[in-house]
């Protein structure tokens, strides 16, 4: 089983859509294993998004990302990194296939609903920077006995 991390960028969180983007990650056949809202700090930002650094869209979004909370989800299922960016749509809102979350919800290449781990080694690291090791539940779907 594959992990993916999924952010809820403020954008999406500012405008009510948290409910609609996970439930739409988990009709997909993903399954949550941890989920938090916080408002990160320029410093955590900064951090997160450190790749990035000295390019011309860096400070804008670090700007954005520390405007308003975010939702910092983990998900987990076969191929879970490739379902969720096929759920995701492209990144740049407008180049997105339709019925994605970013066509559907995104305005352009920034303000694009969420954020998403593009390969192993990178959900592994983004993981890693909002949960520890215990906030990852593991539980059997539908599994629930009244």
């Amino acid at each position: 089983m594959e992990k993916t991390c999924i952010l809820v960028k403020p954008d999406a969180v500012c405008r009510n859509l948290t409910g609609q983007v996970l439930t739409r990650l988990a009709a997909a056949g993903l399954s949550l294993r941890a989920a938090k809202m916080l408002k990160l700090s320029p410093v955590q930002a900064e951090q997160f998004y450190g790749e990035h650094k000295g390019k011309p869209f860096y400070e804008p979004l670090i700007q954005f990302m520390t405007a308003a909370p975010i939702v910092a989800t983990v998900w987990e299922s076969e191929g879970a990194i490739a379902k969720a960016r096929a759920v995701m749509g492209a990144t740049n809102s407008l180049e997105a296939a339709p019925g994605t979350l970013r066509r559907d919800f995104g305005t352009n290449n920034r303000y694009n609903v969420v954020h998403g781990s593009d390969s192993p080694v990178a959900a592994e690291r983004e993981i890693r920077f909002f949960f520890t090791p215990e906030e990852i539940l593991t539980y059997q779907d539908n599994d629930w006995k009244v």
